[in-house]
């Protein structure tokens, strides 16, 4: 597994890293089993298996819930787990109570903040706490009604500085590592080089010190439309609607379940229950 201090190593020698967002048993334990190197617990749980239109109403609880079967899935990885939305923007004392629930429920490696300089305050709360924290800027998706829909960021001068601005402020409170989300390539690959903690990309260009996708997206997985950032993998969309529609067509035609699908009786004992008269042969 991942340490805090491997983290730092990967990026010293260029070791490029590979996030996964997971958010149940099966997904987890096939990352872990394919060598992934952090797994998210994400709050797009939210949207992605919940079935919400965001992630405002992903509560601690539901953080809580997937979270732990993932570190059941994956007990060997580094783990992340999200903070949901205004689980810790209303006070630094809410947000420690928060955390230490999450903390304690999941056991992960570190939870995740979004935001920039307005939560330094939080994250040193939190390291001082002991719950180590991974940042996330650009596109935060807890702020997309503020920042105006899903789109990317940093393109003016001004928001640019602003998120080299942020990277370095959280970098300086301590946060292990950061993720840059739909921000231009060429801004990922300057903040990058700016930090000595590694950067983890989504929407943001190779030139970041990682990258991490959805399990679903990567997989084609019960999406109904990918992110342009988004390579899907493998359609298993099509390969379970697929076998699905074939389960349901043989159970029609009673072709399912066959007899090496079905468990057997003692002919006799079918007799004595039924008096002589097998009516089940």
């Amino acid at each position: 597994m991942l340490s805090h201090t491997n983290l730092l190593k990967a990026k010293e020698n260029n070791e490029k890293l590979a996030m996964v967002t997971a958010y149940d048993y099966p997904s987890a334990k096939l990352s872990e089993q394919a060598g992934v190197d952090f797994l998210l617990v994400g709050d797009s749980l939210g949207m992605v298996v919940l079935g919400y239109d965001s992630t405002i109403k992903v509560t601690v609880e539901d953080m809580i819930h997937h979270g732990k079967a993932v570190k059941r899935g994956a007990p060997n990885t580094y783990l992340v787990v999200d903070m949901p939305f205004m689980s810790y923007q209303v006070s630094e004392e809410e947000a420690l109570n928060n955390a230490k629930k999450i903390f304690q429920a999941i056991e992960p490696q570190a939870l995740k903040l979004e935001g920039g300089s307005e939560i330094i305050p939080t994250v040193k709360r939190f390291l001082t706490s002991g719950i180590p924290v991974v940042g996330h800027i650009g596109l935060t998706p807890q702020s997309f009604n503020v920042l105006g829909g899903y789109k990317v960021q940093g393109k003016s001068e001004e928001q640019a500085q602003q998120l080299i601005k942020d990277a370095k402020e959280l970098e300086a409170a301590g946060v292990v590592a950061l993720v840059l989300e739909c921000i231009p390539a060429k801004l990922a690959a300057y903040i990058s080089n700016e930090l000595t903690i590694p950067t983890i990309g989504i929407g943001a260009g190779n030139g970041c010190d990682g990258q991490v996708l959805v399990y679903h997206d990567l997989l084609t997985y019960g999406v109904d439309r990918l992110a342009k950032f988004v390579k899907p993998y493998m359609d298993t969309n099509k390969k379970q609607l697929e076998a699905l529609e074939q389960y349901i067509n043989e159970v029609k035609a009673q072709k399912f379940p066959a007899d090496e699908h079905t468990f057997k009786i003692d002919d006799a004992v079918i007799d004595r229950l039924y008096g002589g008269k097998n009516e089940h042969n």
